[in-house]
């Protein structure tokens, strides 16, 4: 079973039919998942004051090794912190997420993503292909990066370390390409 954790934010609907998972803020239900999805749209300090309850749950589950796919703000609240306002992210990751800088922000709309590791989770894309992008914070890159995209900052457009996969992008939102993902992720074993 998969756990799309409801952040009260975001696309979840979408995300759940592709994945075919439940969609919770149970603790129980998250504990005995076999993958977790954290999708998010919104602050950083929203979603985490949103999750307080579950946070030790899902930090648990990560270091047992269930796959955890983050998308969008699902891969900033692996860090420690955001530049974007107050509160600890999951510390799965060590460091700060930056705000966009060098062009306009938000930086919204198709972009092409520059594969720069194999990963899983991109079995089936061609290097160079569009997804979509809504977000003002990025994570820089760093030797968990599988993908890139150029946007003034060089953008973690992807990454994986071990059990941990997680995107900048919105799947949801991307098309073909997007769906590819989150099956690669859904099939995963």
């Amino acid at each position: 079973m998969i756990a799309v954790i409801d952040t009260q934010a975001g696309n979840l609907f979408n995300i759940n039919k592709i994945v075919n998972g439940e969609i919770t803020r149970d603790p129980y239900v998250i504990e005995r998942a076999d993958k977790i999805v954290f999708p998010g749209v919104g602050s950083f300090s929203f979603v985490m004051n949103s999750i307080e309850g579950i946070k030790e749950t899902i930090i648990e589950k990560i270091k047992s090794g269930i796959p955890y796919l983050g998308i969008c703000l699902g891969l900033e609240v692996l860090y420690d912190s955001s530049e974007e306002g107050p509160g600890s992210g999951l510390s799965i990751l060590s460091g700060s997420i930056k705000k966009l800088s060098k062009n306009r922000v938000p930086h919204i709309g198709w972009d092409t993503v520059e594969l720069i590791k194999d990963s899983r989770l991109f079995s089936g894309i061609k290097n160079g292909s569009y997804f979509y992008f809504l977000h003002s914070y990025y994570a820089e890159r760093n030797d968990y990066t599988v993908a890139i995209t150029d946007y003034g900052n060089i953008i973690s457009s992807a990454m994986q370390k071990d059990n941990i996969y997680a995107v900048q992008f919105h799947p949801e939102k991307s098309g073909i390409n997007g769906i590819q993902v989150l099956k690669n992720f859904r099939d995963l074993i």
